[in-house]
C-alpha cells in the first residue's frame, strides 16, 4: 500500500465546519459551502453582539441610578457630577446595584454627592 504524504486538513476543516453549523436550518447544516457562509455570518453577528452587550449593559445601569436618583430628589447628571466632585470613584456597575439592592446606602450617596455641589 502507498504511503500517503498528505494529512487529513481538507476533511477536518469541513468537519470542523460543520459541527459548528449543527442545527442551522436546511443545507446550511447540510452541505459544506451553505454552512460555511452561515457560520462566518453567525461569527460576524457574534463579534457585534459582543461589542453591543457592554453598551446595553451601561444604558441598563445608567437607567437604574438615574430611578434611584429621581426617588431621592436629583437628576442622574447632577448626582454624577457630585460624585466626581466628592471623590467617589465608584462605576455605573456598582451604583446600579446599590439603587435596587440598599436604598439606605445610595441615599448616603446621594447626600454626599448633593454636599459636594453646594
Amino acid at each position: 500500500m502507498p504511503r500517503s504524504k498528505r494529512s487529513t486538513n481538507r476533511t477536518d476543516s469541513r468537519k470542523k465546519v460543520l459541527k459548528k453549523a449543527k442545527g442551522y436550518f436546511l443545507t446550511k447544516s447540510k452541505l459544506h459551502r451553505s454552512a460555511q457562509e452561515a457560520v462566518e455570518k453567525a461569527g460576524r453577528y457574534a463579534f457585534v453582539g459582543r461589542r453591543r452587550k457592554k453598551r446595553d449593559f451601561r444604558r441598563l445601569w445608567i437607567v437604574r441610578i438615574g430611578a434611584g436618583c429621581r426617588i431621592c430628589g436629583i437628576s442622574y447628571s447632577r448626582f454624577m457630577n457630585g460624585l466626581t466632585k466628592a471623590g467617589v470613584e465608584l462605576n455605573r456597575k456598582v451604583l446600579a446595584d446599590l439603587a435596587i439592592t440598599d436604598e439606605a446606602a445610595f441615599a448616603q450617596l446621594v447626600d454626599k454627592a448633593k454636599a459636594a455641589l453646594a
